[in-house]
């Protein structure tokens, strides 16, 4: 379903065709499914990248049911969380809806990526991986995440967000602006601003490099929260 509804313009940000999926009803049955199957395993018998690959998948799949079943909409900010009234982040977005049950405890987006990846692997390429639905966010991949491939796949996803734009930009006086992802959580960078320049170093490609070289403070940051919809028709 990702080959199916998943495209990569020449901007270089995935885009989700969301209204042509919604349209497909088996395919929507078969997201469902595939959630439903997901529920039933038990990732805590799993080895490592196995239960990485498994994490990242189901936080993808839920992201996307919940964008399809509100489909159309401008961003995914404008769909709030349910059964957590006296939460005050349920307006910011679903993030705190409890969605599906995995071996016995309900759980929501941020329970999946701040309470059981972000802890359990300590790897930033976690950002890399779990996919928020919009413009600002590393790209969503064309195809589900597998222990067997994991470590490439995550590093690949690394260097097209850090070489992109919105993942990092060098400015004429050799600061950066660079994605809020960064800044919102700076602890997984190594907490400071050298540590998150030499996290981007890593990744950057010759010419980005070239910039970072000699860059050692970041400028500002930004994030865009448009729905990464490929749009009518696509």
């Amino acid at each position: 379903m990702l080959a199916r509804y998943v495209s990569l313009p020449a901007d270089g940000v995935a885009r989700v065709a969301y209204a042509r999926w919604k349209a497909a009803a088996a395919d929507m049955a078969a997201l469902e499914a595939w959630i439903a199957a997901a529920a039933a395993r038990r990732p805590s018998a799993m080895a490592r990248a196995e239960a990485f690959a498994f994490w990242a998948n189901l936080y993808n799949a839920l992201t996307l049911k919940v964008v399809l079943d509100r489909h159309p909409v401008r961003s995914i900010r404008d769909i709030r969380s349910t059964g957590v009234p006296f939460d005050p982040r349920q307006f910011n977005g679903p993030w705190r809806t409890r969605l599906v049950t995995i071996e016995g405890r309900a759980m929501s987006l941020d329970d999946i990526e701040h309470g059981v990846m972000r802890p359990t692997f300590r790897d930033p390429r976690v950002h890399y991986a779990v996919n928020c639905a919009s413009i600002g966010c590393p790209n969503l991949p064309a195809r589900a995440f597998r222990a067997a491939t994991l470590e490439r796949d995550l590093d690949e996803a690394a260097r097209a967000f850090v070489n992109h734009p919105r993942g990092v930009t060098a400015l004429a006086d050799g600061r950066l602006r660079v994605s809020s992802i960064y800044h919102w959580f700076r602890e997984d960078f190594s907490g400071t601003e050298a540590g998150g320049v030499a996290h981007l170093r890593q990744h950057a490609a010759p010419p980005l490099a070239a910039r970072l070289a000699a860059a050692t403070a970041i400028a500002d940051h930004a994030y865009d929260w448009a729905l990464n919809d490929a749009g009518p028709g696509a």
